[in-house]
C-alpha cells in the first residue's frame, strides 16, 4: 500500500511549537481525527524539523484533510500568537464538515481590545455571524447553550460602541430570580441585595473596561446595570441595551423591555431557552418573543448551537449529554401519558369472559 505525504511549512520554530502543543496534545488531536501520523522531519532539533510538520497516511483523503486543517491552524497561530485546545477541536471539526472555508478571515474581526491588552474576537462561526447581525440589527435575540460567548460578545460590542461615540450609555440588565433555589433575606440595602444577580455582568464590564474605569463610568452614570424591573417606564435613547438571561423574563417583562427602545439605541437580548428559572407551567417571555418576533425587519435572531461553545471543553459533552437525557426523559413520559390502545374481544372471547 502506498503511503501518501505531505509537508507543512510552519515559518518558524514557535509556530512548530505552538502547533504541536503541551505534551504534543494538538497534533495528537488531529492525529486521531484524521488518522495520520504526524513528525518533524529530521527531528524537532534539526533545522528542518523546527520549520516543518510531516504528513503521512495510508489514505490520500486523510492526509488531505490534515493538511487543510494544519494549514488553517499555522495561520491562525501567525495571527494570534496562542493555539488553544478548544480552537483545535473546532478546526477539526469545521474541516470535518467540510466547511473550512467559513473560517476564511477568521481572526480579522477583532471588537474591542480589554484593559489588559486581549483582543476580544468571535472565536467561531456561529460567534462570528451573531457580531455582523448586531452591527446590522436593532434588536437581537440571541439564544443558545451555556459558554457559547452570547453576554460575552454583547457586552464587547456595547463597550466599542460607547468607545465609538456611537452611544452614550450601557445599560445592562437580568431578571433578578433565583436559580432553583431560595436566597431569602439578604443583608444589607437595596443595592446589596441585588448585587448577586447582577454579578456576571459586573465581571464581564471590568474585564472590558479595567476596574478604575468601569467605576468611573458608573459614577458618570455611562454605565448602568440593574434590575429589569427597574426598566419600567423609561425610554432609552442614545445607549446600548443587554438583557441577559432573558428566558427567566415573563411574557409580561419581554414586552416591556422591548418597547423601551428609543431613539439611536440598539437592544441585545440572550438567554438560554433549556434553563428557566421561572415556575413551573409559566412560559419564557425570550421563547415566545423568538415565535413572535421572526421576520420583522430590524429584529434578528441568533441560535448558537453546541458547536459554539468556547468553554472548557468538557461544558460541550456536558451540553450534548443533558440534551440527549431530557430527549430520551421527554420521550418516556410521552409514551406514558399516550392513552392505552384496546384490543375488540372476538365474540368467541367475550362468550368465554
Amino acid at each position: 500500500m502506498e503511503i501518501e505525504r505531505r509537508l507543512i511549512n510552519t515559518g518558524s520554530p514557535a509556530v512548530t511549537a505552538e502547533l504541536f502543543g503541551a505534551a504534543d496534545t494538538n497534533v495528537r488531536a488531529v492525529e486521531t481525527a484524521f488518522s495520520v501520523q504526524i513528525s518533524s522531519p529530521g527531528g524537532k532539533n534539526s533545522d528542518e524539523g523546527q520549520n516543518k510538520l510531516l504528513i503521512t497516511s495510508d489514505s490520500a483523503e486523510n492526509a488531505e484533510k490534515a493538511e487543510r486543517c494544519l494549514n488553517i491552524l499555522v495561520a491562525m497561530t501567525v495571527k494570534n500568537k496562542v493555539l488553544t485546545e478548544q480552537t483545535v477541536l473546532y478546526v477539526i471539526s469545521m474541516v470535518n464538515e467540510g466547511r473550512e472555508d467559513e473560517l476564511t478571515g477568521f481572526d480579522e474581526n477583532c471588537i474591542c481590545v480589554t484593559s489588559r491588552g486581549r483582543a476580544i474576537k468571535p472565536k467561531t462561526v456561529g460567534q462570528r455571524r451573531y457580531v455582523e447581525l448586531i452591527k446590522k440589527n436593532t434588536i437581537v435575540l440571541g439564544t443558545g447553550p451555556a459558554g457559547t460567548g452570547k453576554t460575552f460578545l454583547a457586552v464587547a460590542m456595547a463597550v466599542k460602541a460607547l468607545r465609538d461615540h456611537q452611544v452614550n450609555k450601557i445599560i445592562l440588565t437580568r431578571p433578578a430570580i433565583e436559580a432553583g433555589e431560595k436566597l431569602g433575606f439578604l443583608p444589607g440595602d437595596l443595592q446589596s441585595k441585588i448585587d448577586p444577580y447582577l454579578r456576571p455582568l459586573y465581571d464581564a464590564l471590568g474585564e472590558m473596561m479595567g476596574p478604575e474605569n468601569y467605576m468611573h463610568a458608573v459614577e458618570k452614570q455611562t454605565v448602568e446595570v440593574a434590575p429589569l424591573a427597574y426598566m419600567r417606564g423609561r425610554t432609552l435613547d442614545d445607549a446600548f441595551i443587554i438583557l441577559d438571561e432573558a428566558q427567566n423574563a415573563t411574557f409580561e417583562q419581554m414586552k416591556m423591555f422591548l418597547t423601551r427602545l428609543g431613539n439611536n439605541s440598539k437592544a441585545v437580548v440572550t438567554g438560554d431557552l433549556t434553563q428557566t428559572d421561572l415556575p413551573y407551567g409559566q412560559p419564557s417571555g425570550l421563547k415566545t418573543a423568538v415565535r413572535i418576533l421572526d421576520g420583522i425587519e430590524g429584529i434578528a435572531i441568533h441560535t448558537f448551537t453546541d458547536s459554539d461553545v468556547v468553554r472548557h471543553k468538557l461544558v460541550q459533552k456536558i451540553i450534548l449529554a443533558y440534551d440527549k437525557y431530557e430527549k430520551e426523559e421527554f420521550a418516556r413520559r410521552n409514551r406514558a401519558a399516550s392513552p392505552k390502545k384496546f384490543r375488540r374481544l372476538t365474540k368467541t372471547e367475550g362468550n368465554e369472559k
